[in-house]
């Protein structure tokens, strides 16, 4: 049977940021080490232990906002994210759901093939906010796991696009695009192996059939470190989903949502979980960061420390030294090479 069908798929991208210090505490952000020795009470929860704002963490999001075209919020306020995970020490992620500091931006993503001219498609950004970051699990081959909570409490920003991608070759150019910006400002280095970006994907499909339109559920694909397994899992998962319409046509609703993960080995999706609502998490304010009440001149201050972004500056380098597409993006890859 043949179907007509539309990929709709939005993207929620995690970001460390290159600060000094962690999120709510003065423990050093870096990566690797010797495991649990960059710790505190606060990053470990211990009872008595209060967080508090990194003025840096708060500059790195609006830089990152900015960038990104975001408008960015002069009130913005902390909530507590509550799930049980064994590298959750807490057990509650502090974040920003209800009020996030950067919000409405957009990117300009180019799906044009190498040395083709340039083919623009704009993907919407809901939303940026702050939230920290979670313990690493070791899974050892055996009986044990390990857990080091050295990533606990790492800076991050989430970045929640809108679902305007339709392939899944967008979605991967999409990361790309993203990570190619931030790290451009400097405000993460982008390493994709040591988890410093990683990306979930929401996915589902609309599907044409006798004059009615269907849409399958969502499934979200969670913690993708590279371009190339957003792109693969992605499209397993648009013929998955269009297998099971066709076999086992499952009712789209918008408080279902499957948790998928990707087996490399196999090349498919696994289902991990499911979950009903957003209210599994219980989200509630949290009581002990006051609100983040920025003046307009203060949010100027920073933007105007982000300077030309990759794109502006290809454009500028084409028009005062004839360049082509190629050498213009070849020049800007690297920021370091750019300004030299």
């Amino acid at each position: 049977m043949s179907l007509d069908y539309r990929v709709v798929i939005g993207c929620e991208i995690h970001c460390q940021l290159l600060t000094k210090t962690k999120a709510f505490c003065s423990c050093e952000n870096r990566y690797g080490g010797i495991p649990n020795t960059r710790v505190c009470p606060c990053c470990l929860g211990l009872p008595g232990a209060l967080p508090r704002v990194s003025k840096e963490y708060v500059e790195f999001g609006i830089k990152a906002g900015h960038a990104l075209g975001c408008r960015i919020n002069n009130f913005s306020k902390f909530d507590r994210k509550h799930y049980f995970y064994p590298d959750l020490v807490k057990g509650y992620q502090i974040t920003q759901f209800y009020t996030p500091l950067c919000e409405e931006g957009e990117v300009e993503v180019n799906l044009a093939s190498q040395n083709e001219e340039p083919k623009f498609k704009k993907i919407r950004i809901e939303r940026i906010h702050l939230e920290e970051d979670v313990g690493k699990s070791l899974h050892i081959e055996g009986s044990h796991s390990y857990i080091d909570f050295n990533r606990s409490g790492v800076p991050l920003i989430e970045i929640v696009s809108k679902p305007d991608m339709s392939t899944p070759d967008e979605a991967a150019k999409y990361m790309q695009t993203i990570r190619e910006i931030l790290k451009f400002i400097g405000v993460t280095d982008g390493n994709l192996e040591e988890g410093a970006m990683r990306c979930d994907a929401n996915i589902n499909l609309k599907v044409f059939e006798n004059g009615k339109e269907y849409r399958t559920p969502i499934s979200e694909i969670k913690n993708m470190n590279s371009f190339r397994t957003v792109r693969d899992a992605c499209a397993y998962e648009v013929q998955r989903q269009l297998e099971e319409f066709k076999t086992d046509r499952q009712e789209y609703s918008a408080d279902f949502k499957r948790t998928m993960g990707w087996d490399e080995a196999s090349g498919k999706t696994v289902i991990q979980r499911t979950k009903n609502s957003a209210l599994d998490y219980r989200f509630m304010r949290e009581p002990d960061i006051p609100s983040l009440m920025l003046s307009r001149e203060y949010i100027d201050s920073v933007c105007k420390t982000v300077g030309e972004l990759p794109a502006a500056k290809r454009e500028r380098f084409k028009k005062e030294y004839g360049l082509s597409q190629f050498d213009v993006e070849t020049l800007t890859a690297e920021r370091s090479l750019a300004e030299w």
